[in-house]
C-alpha cells in the first residue's frame, strides 16, 4: 500500500488519539526507516526513546527468533526462565533487590504507586498515602499516572482526577519541603523531564531531595522510562547524580522495541507486595525478557553503552555550536544522547521542515525539540542531523527578517 492508502485506513478504523505526521513507516535498518513509498530517513525518535539498537539490530533480531521458537507466553502462574534471568541481571546492575514486570511505563509507574501506597499504609496506617510529583512531568495515561503527572492539558476531561497527589515545581527543595506532611507517602520524579521540555534535575537538589526522603521514611521513586537503558550515557541515569531511589521504573528502551516495563525495588519495600496484591498477565512473558535480556548484554557487553557516551558528547558539542550562531535557539539542554533544543518560535513548523529534508525529530511543550536517537548512531549520521538542523532553522530565521 501507499502512504496515503494507509492514512486512509488508519484514519476510518483507528481511534483519533494521536496528531500524526504524514508517514507511513514500512520498514527500518539501523537508524533509518523506510516509508511505504520506499523513501529513507534518518530517524531521531527512535520510537520515542525505545529502539535503543535502532532496527534490524542483527544479535536482537537472533534472540527474539529464538524465544519465539521455544515459548512467547504462558503466565506468570508459572516460572520462565528469561524472566528470572533480566531480573538477576537488572538487580546486579541496579540498587535494586526485587522487580516487578509489566508491558509499559504507566504500568511501571502504576506498580510504583501501589508499591508506595502499599507500603505506607502497612508501616503508618491508610492515612498516609500522598505522594508527591514535579510540575510538568509525565508519567502515563492511566488514571493513577495521569494524576501524578504536572500537567493540566493531559488531565483535562477526566475529572475527578485520584485523590492524594501534589505537584511542586522540579528543582525548588524549598516547595518540596513546605509540600512534605505526616501524609507523605512518597516523592516521584523524573531526572530529566522528557515530556515537559528536556528539563534535567539538580544534582544538589537531588541528593537535598535524597536525605529529606531518608529522614522521613519518605519513598523516593525515580521515573527512569526515558532515561533508562543508556539513553544518558549510563545505563541508568540516577548514577550521574550520586543518588540511589528505592523504586525506579523503567520501559521504552528496555525491550529495544518489544513492549516491557519494570518496577524496581529494594527489598523493604518490595515485600510488601505479595501474591494478590498486583499482577500483570503479560508481564515479564518470555519473548520481551528474552529481547531485554539480549538488548542489556549488547549495552554492557558489546561496547554501546561506551560508544552512545562518546556520541552523547558529540551531539551535544554539535547542538551548543548551533546555538552559538543561530538566534532561534534559546537553549540547549539534556544528557547524553536525550538532547532539547528550546527554540523562540513554535518547533512542529520545523519537525515538518525537517521531515521534508527526511529527518525525524519530535516537538514538546510546543517549543522544544527532542531528539532521541537510537544508541547506535554514528557520528556521521549526527553530523547529517546537524547540518540538516542547521539549514532549515537558518533559512527559518532568514524568513522572519523579511
Amino acid at each position: 500500500m501507499l502512504t496515503e492508502e494507509i492514512q486512509q485506513i488508519v484514519s476510518q478504523y483507528v481511534m483519533n488519539t494521536y496528531d500524526r505526521l504524514p508517514l507511513a513507516i514500512t520498514r527500518g535498518r539501523g537508524c533509518h526507516v523506510y516509508d511505504a513509498e520506499g523513501r529513507e530517513y534518518l530517524d531521531c525518535v527512535a520510537g520515542i526513546a525505545v529502539n535503543t539498537l535502532g532496527y534490524g539490530h542483527p544479535d536482537l533480531v537472533a534472540a527474539i527468533e529464538r524465544q519465539v521458537r521455544h515459548l512467547i507466553h504462558t503466565s506468570n502462574l508459572y516460572y520462565t526462565e528469561p524472566q528470572g534471568q533480566l531480573a538477576r541481571r537488572l538487580v546486579e546492575h541496579s540498587f535494586a533487590e526485587k522487580v516487578f514486570f509489566c508491558n509499559s511505563g504507566a504500568e511501571a509507574n502504576e506498580a510504583a504507586i501501589k508499591l508506595a501506597r502499599l507500603y505506607a499504609h502497612q508501616h503508618y496506617g491508610p492515612s498516609r498515602y500522598e505522594i508527591i510529583t514535579m510540575v510538568n512531568s509525565f508519567h502515563g495515561r492511566t488514571m493513577a499516572t495521569l494524576t501524578a503527572t504536572g500537567q493540566t492539558k493531559v488531565q483535562e476531561g477526566f475529572e475527578p482526577l485520584l485523590p492524594g497527589f501534589t505537584y511542586v515545581q522540579l528543582n525548588n527543595l524549598e516547595a518540596l519541603e513546605k509540600a512534605v506532611s505526616d501524609r507523605t507517602a512518597a516523592v516521584m520524579l523524573e531526572l530529566i523531564q522528557g515530556e515537559g521540555g528536556v528539563v534535567v534535575a539538580n544534582q544538589a537538589y537531588l541528593r537535598a531531595v535524597r536525605d529529606l526522603c531518608s529522614q522521613k521514611d519518605i519513598l523516593l521513586i525515580v521515573d527512569e522510562v526515558q532515561t533508562g537503558m543508556g539513553r544518558t550515557g549510563t545505563l541508568f541515569a540516577y548514577d550521574q547524580f550520586g543518588i540511589q531511589p528505592d523504586v525506579m521504573t523503567l520501559a521504552k528502551g528496555l525491550g529495544g522495541g518489544l513492549p516491557i516495563g519494570a518496577c524496581l525495588a529494594i527489598n523493604k519495600v518490595a515485600k510488601v507486595f505479595g501474591p494478590g496484591t498486583h499482577a500483570s498477565t503479560f508481564g515479564g512473558n518470555p519473548l520481551a525478557c528474552a529481547a531485554a535480556l539480549e538488548v542489556l548484554r549488547i549495552l554492557l557487553e558489546g561496547g554501546e553503552l561506551e560508544r552512545s557516551r562518546e556520541t552523547g558528547a558529540y551531539l551535544e558539542k554539535g547542538l551548543h555550536a548551533l546555538q552559538e550562531r543561530i538566534p532561534l535557539i534559546k537553549d540547549v539542554r539534556g544528557m547524553g544522547l536525550l538532547q532539547g533544543i528550546e527554540l523562540t518560535i513554535d518547533g512542529k513548523p520545523i519537525v515538518m521542515d525537517c521531515l521534508a529534508r527526511r529527518l525525524m525529530i519530535n516537538c514538546t511543550m510546543g517549543q522544544v525539540l527532542r531528539l532521541v536517537p537510537p544508541l547506535i548512531i554514528q557520528i556521521g549520521e549526527i553530523d547529517h542531523l546537524l547540518t540538516v538542523l542547521s539549514d532549515v532553522l537558518t533559512k527559518r530565521l532568514n524568513n522572519t527578517k523579511h
